[in-house]
């Protein structure tokens, strides 16, 4: 890990390096090159979004590079929030097609999930899990050490990825010939429900690797402990006969009514 602080700073970051460092510097750097299209690594998104899949430990191991050379955890490069959100376009376009949605109709589902689903939920996920991390699984509590919250974001961003896949993308194959018109046959709740748990198990594991990664952070093996409330939420589903995925439709549905 690179060091923070100047040779001749008695363990304090010079003004000019201090005010680079800070959260808002960060940020406005970050949201900056929102705007300038040419200054994205697109290749390297496209290339963690693959790895995510198949193996998403190589994912992380490039944040730990990122804070060896650059002295941050977060993405300074939004990229992978450009390419994930036209995903979630392509996708939630898909999803009013299949459901044989108007063009209004699709373009409400579309600001629903982009700015609700995603964006809206993304920052209180990201937010309770950067207040739990400082407050219960720092090593030791210190400002040198502690998660940014423009990491916490990416993480889950790392983990809405494939659970966007899975849920918006390949489950589309699924809806109109066997998960949601035979609703009430045993095959199509289990597909539809098993990708569901594919899909949130996904999200789980790929957040505990983000916490995981961080040297600092202890206990964090707590963030698997959702798969035991989420194994016997799959096993009452499909015992039950719910469709998680025909609730789905019917609130996507709902909300554009």
């Amino acid at each position: 890990m690179l060091p923070t602080t100047s040779p001749h700073s008695n363990g304090a970051l010079g003004s000019r390096d201090a005010a680079r460092h800070t959260a808002g510097a960060k940020r406005y750097k970050y949201l900056r090159r929102l705007l300038h299209f040419r200054q994205m690594d697109f290749e390297f998104a496209l290339w963690q979004m693959l790895y995510l899949f198949t193996s998403p430990q190589r994912v992380y191991r490039n944040f730990h590079y990122r804070k060896q050379t650059k002295d941050q955890w977060a993405r300074d490069d939004p990229a992978f929030l450009v390419v994930l959100s036209i995903w979630l376009c392509v996708s939630t376009i898909g999803f009013g097609l299949v459901l044989d949605m108007g063009v209004l109709e699709t373009l409400k589902l579309l600001l629903w999930v982009v700015f609700v689903d995603c964006i809206g939920v993304g920052l209180f996920i990201s937010t309770l899990m950067w207040v739990i991390s400082n407050k219960y699984l720092l090593k030791q509590p210190s400002k040198n050490f502690d998660v940014e919250w423009g990491y916490a974001f990416d993480v889950h961003l790392n983990a809405f990825y494939p659970l966007l896949v899975i849920l918006h993308f390949l489950q589309l194959f699924f809806i109109n010939h066997i998960v949601v018109i035979n609703s009430d046959w045993f095959l199509g709740y289990f597909v539809g429900n098993t990708m569901w748990l594919i899909a949130i198990g996904y999200y789980l594991y790929i957040t505990f690797l983000g916490y995981n990664a961080l040297p600092f952070l202890k206990n964090t093996v707590v963030l698997l402990y959702p798969f035991a409330l989420l194994g016997l939420i799959y096993v009452l589903s499909v015992s039950l006969g719910w469709n998680f995925t025909q609730a789905l439709c019917w609130f996507y549905k709902y909300r554009v009514q």
